[in-house]
């Protein structure tokens, strides 16, 4: 529900091929010839096939310079959707904050991407939404609402495949997705809330198919007494409605997210941990680097701090 200007922008941005092919390789040759591609150094691409769907599905992973000096060491693993573009900023913010353990917990960083030869754009649109009523900007011919089976594929091959690999720490799974990403984000908390620990929900379209996320959090309230994770919500200031100003949306996502706040307090879920916060000067588009910074902050804080 988006104005037609910040979907194509999103499209723009969802489709930029320097992130998408910057992760082709695990390690840059120490020489390359000029005018190559860049590649993103020490990242891993993997596939993970949906046997359910018969799509395949690429995952990107990135491992702290520490992994391989600790052979002992389990590590928790920050899951992000919409990969292509959200993992290679994810990974630098993670690196120029985390200073080798002194600003964040070492992690590992998993890339959920699109399914394998799908427009970026209608595999987000199909595996993120949970119901086919999609907005009526989008065309008639996108399939939405097959969130429910992505996620079970996220569960049921992705994770155990990540575990299985790599010295991970199932405890301590965090979940980041954006927009579209933390519309499934809450549909896994109010299904399977022990899949991840932490989930960092940004800028989540609440508005989707009439809201009907806040009736997915009102069954789920009817049926249990408590709701074990750690909730990081964030949202750009300018995600509201102000007529003649293209930074502003057309709907009040911004009241959305107080409102989902708000309806989670009263809950008083003993095993909840939640924090929201609005960010100035951001938009829908923009807010996705300072909410994440904040967010992880959140879930993975420093073991210790270098000195000054």
């Amino acid at each position: 529900m988006k104005s037609g200007f910040k979907l194509a922008l999103l499209a723009a941005v969802l489709l930029l091929p320097a992130c998408s092919g910057a992760v082709k390789a695990q390690s840059a040759p120490a020489e390359v010839a000029e005018g190559q591609p860049y590649v993103l150094k020490d990242t891993q691409v993997w596939t993970v096939p949906d046997p359910k769907s018969g799509r395949s599905y690429q995952v990107f992973v990135s491992l702290p310079a520490s992994y391989a000096k600790e052979p002992g060491r389990r590590y928790p693993v920050v899951y992000v959707t919409d990969a292509d573009y959200a993992f290679p900023v994810v990974r630098s913010i993670s690196r120029r904050v985390g200073a080798n353990g002194e600003g964040l917990e070492d992690f590992i960083l998993v890339g959920l991407s699109y399914a394998v030869g799908d427009d970026p754009v209608s595999s987000r649109r199909r595996d993120y939404t949970l119901t086919p009523n999609g907005p009526s900007s989008a065309p008639k011919d996108q399939v939405h609402g097959q969130g429910a089976a992505y996620a079970d594929y996220v569960v049921s091959q992705a994770l155990p495949f990540v575990d299985g690999k790599f010295r991970t720490d199932p405890a301590r799974r965090v979940y980041m997705g954006h927009s579209y990403g933390a519309l499934l984000g809450a549909q896994v908390l109010f299904t399977k809330p022990e899949t991840f620990s932490h989930y960092i929900l940004g800028s989540p379209s609440l508005w989707y198919d009439k809201r009907h996320m806040f009736g997915v959090e009102a069954r789920y309230a009817e049926t249990h007494k408590d709701l074990p994770a750690d909730v990081f919500l964030y949202i750009g200031a300018f995600e509201t409605v102000k007529a003649g100003d293209p930074r502003y949306t057309d709907t009040d996502m911004v009241g959305d997210n107080q409102r989902f706040e708000q309806t989670l307090k009263a809950r008083n879920y003993p095993g909840l941990r939640l924090a929201s916060t609005v960010v100035e000067g951001e938009d829908h588009l923009t807010v996705f680097p300072s909410g994440f910074t904040r967010g992880i902050k959140r879930a993975l804080p420093p073991r210790k701090i270098g000195n000054p």
